[in-house]
């Protein structure tokens, strides 16, 4: 048999299929091209199957051909095409969830905060945003048969809201060793929105050194509210906006991990009837959110809870209380 390619390995000369299961087998990929693309963060055959060429050569420093080049041979190796629908099923059935610690409250999200997924919470200060995303903190901390992940949690504070203290609290008051909880959720403070999306893109190395199963963003847009002012920047906003929850909702399919991001609101004066409330983000993070529930205070201490979206679950309320030990019923 005559070799009709000199590039053709014995494997595919037999008919055997090659496996390609790392990015050094990636065809054009040598030693330096795998520095580069590891220190930029594509080091990973999914990472580079989902990069477009032109982000993949800026990021690794290397000619946009090459770049066009590895990203099409990283899509063969992971075979993405079209598939059936029943595969998408099954693959669905690894999606775990997270007690909220509500009954009422994971019955209206059907199971709890689940994963692959970004779920949106927005409502104004006082509604109960930061107690949810604590909550969740310890919670994905339990075992799967107690509405946990038996992982660990990241949380990327942007308004100085965290506070371990009351992590201490709710699992002393739940029978947990709050030493032990607080040792594994990761803080970072935000201090600018490149900050925050520097953090988020760096969250994927803590990911893959530990069992990190939820990743909470409290609050998502502050940053981008702040330093964006005014309709001339409105654009570059959304832009920057959108790359960051691209950046989030990869690491939730890649991870199977879930992802909650706290919201501010908005007052909308255009409102003549129903609530004026609004949540910050426009369009890119409704599209973005799986999810979106939206928060509100009630009498005696209790809170209502609104799915405003979901691909898959009706909409509906559920009430909660936020109490010493926690979210309850």
């Amino acid at each position: 048999m005559v070799e009709t390619s000199k590039s053709k390995s014995k494997k595919e000369v037999s008919g055997e299929e090659i496996v390609i299961k790392t990015i050094e087998e990636l065809p054009g990929v040598g030693p330096a091209i795998a520095a580069k693309l590891k220190e930029a963060g594509y080091g990973e055959l999914e990472a580079i199957a989902v990069a477009s060429p032109t982000e993949l050569s800026t990021a690794a420093d290397i000619p946009e051909s090459t770049a066009a080049k590895i990203v099409k041979s990283a899509r063969e190796a992971l075979k993405m095409d079209f598939e059936t629908a029943d595969k998408i099923l099954e693959r669905r059935k690894a999606i775990g969830r997270i007690t909220t610690g509500s009954k009422s409250l994971d019955q209206l999200l059907g199971g709890g905060v689940e994963t692959q997924a970004i779920t949106e919470v927005y409502g104004e200060f006082g509604s109960g945003k930061t107690q949810l995303a604590h909550q969740l903190a310890i919670n994905v901390q339990l075992p799967r048969n107690k509405g946990g992940l038996e992982g660990k949690a990241i949380y990327i504070d942007t308004e100085a809201t965290f506070r371990p203290e009351r992590i201490h609290q709710i699992a002393s008051s739940m029978g947990l060793d709050p030493k032990e909880v607080l040792s594994n959720i990761f803080h970072a403070r935000a201090h600018t929105t490149y900050h925050q999306m520097l953090l988020a893109e760096k969250a994927e190395e803590l990911v893959r050194r530990e069992e990190v199963k939820l990743i909470v963003i409290d609050s998502l847009t502050t940053h981008f509210r702040s330093e964006f002012v005014g309709r001339g920047m409105l654009a570059e906003r959304q832009q920057k906006l959108n790359k960051h929850l691209h950046t989030l909702q990869t690491l939730a399919d890649k991870y199977n991990l879930a992802v909650l991001v706290t919201n501010q609101v908005m007052a909308r004066p255009d409102m003549f009837f129903g609530d004026p409330t609004a949540p910050v983000g426009g369009h890119v993070l409704a599209h973005q959110a799986t999810a979106i529930i939206y928060l509100r205070k009630s009498k005696g201490g209790r809170r209502i809870a609104r799915l405003v979206d979901s691909p898959y679950l009706p909409e509906g309320e559920a009430m909660f209380r936020i109490t010493e030990k926690g979210i309850t019923d």
